[in-house]
């Protein structure tokens, strides 16, 4: 896998929105908080469009990544936020300068759609963070996981975390390539150029908002596909908000997922803190080798 550089004091960074609009002051936290670690923010032409829900129509928003993934004084795209969109541009973008010069990609739920054609398609590094969107205005006076795990991935620090364990954990070690993101995207990737080869590879996933018979059917597809028959290890981050009908699906989510992964015999980590859980969502890189340690705790850990 290639790795981009890491970041430095005075490097320039540029916010872009390839899914849902955003708005101006929605980024003074996020402004703040960049600059105070040295960073030059960049707010690229376009980037408070709107149209509907999105960000600028999908040529608008397609033209303004294209613009920053040329850009050879860019050395990160802080993805603003989620939302649903980026998927209806991918097929617009032309990485050939990004592979040759690769930069940081960053942001997480729709941006699971970047994280995993890139990975797929180029080979390259991406990081899993919380984006703009989340960090609140006092975030530059207080160190919070989401921030500051993302300041240290960045910067090219160590990452290793550990968590407590949870009842539904299968104990065990693996290594691989830690790839995936948001359930609901890598479910909507399956089959696409854009999906996910996992042989050999830790998958991580996590998700909002959902009913819980759509988790299952997700999983379903999933397993369905193939991606668990070779899996290194499992790591399952936040369920958050879940829904349920008025006839109840007789499962949590963690549940649900357990029970399609219960069969196989890969090490499971349920409940890590990333994902839609605001100041904790912790940095993850993706694309890199990570040792997964579960048992009395559950530890994560990248090579140098």
């Amino acid at each position: 896998m290639k790795r981009p550089n890491y970041l430095r004091k005075g490097d320039k960074i540029a916010i872009a929105a390839p899914a849902r609009r955003v708005a101006r002051e929605e980024l003074s936290g996020a402004i703040r908080l960049f600059e105070s670690w040295g960073l030059e923010v960049v707010l690229p032409d376009h980037l408070f469009d709107t149209d509907n829900q999105f960000a600028g129509s999908d040529d608008t928003r397609a033209h303004l990544m294209q613009g920053l993934l040329n850009d050879p004084d860019i050395k990160a795209i802080i993805c603003a936020r989620g939302g649903y969109g980026t998927v209806r541009i991918i097929d617009k973008l032309d990485f050939d300068r990004f592979r040759r010069s690769p930069k940081w990609i960053v942001g997480y739920s729709d941006v699971t759609v970047l994280h995993s054609h890139i990975h797929q398609n180029l080979g390259i590094e991406t990081l899993h963070g919380t984006m703009p969107i989340n960090i609140p205005a006092d975030a530059s006076e207080k160190n919070y996981p989401a921030t500051e795990t993302l300041r240290k991935a960045l910067g090219g620090d160590e990452l290793c975390y550990t968590c407590a364990p949870h009842p539904m954990d299968r104990q065990g070690v693996a290594e691989g390539l830690l790839v995936g993101g948001n359930l609901s995207m890598l479910y909507s990737l399956c089959g696409s150029k854009s999906g996910i080869d996992t042989r050999g590879k830790i998958l991580f996933i996590e998700d909002l908002d959902e009913y819980l018979y759509h988790i299952d059917r997700m999983m379903m597809n999933l397993k369905r596909n193939g991606m668990f028959d070779h899996l290194a290890g499992l790591v399952v981050g936040q369920l958050s908000d879940m829904h349920d009908n008025a006839v109840p699906f007789g499962k949590t989510a963690e549940e649900i997922v357990w029970s399609h992964v219960r069969e196989y015999r890969f090490p499971v980590c349920f409940n890590f803190p990333a994902g839609h859980n605001g100041k904790d969502n912790h940095a993850l890189i993706l694309g890199r080798k990570i040792r997964l340690v579960t048992g009395a705790e559950t530890k994560l850990s990248w090579e140098a």
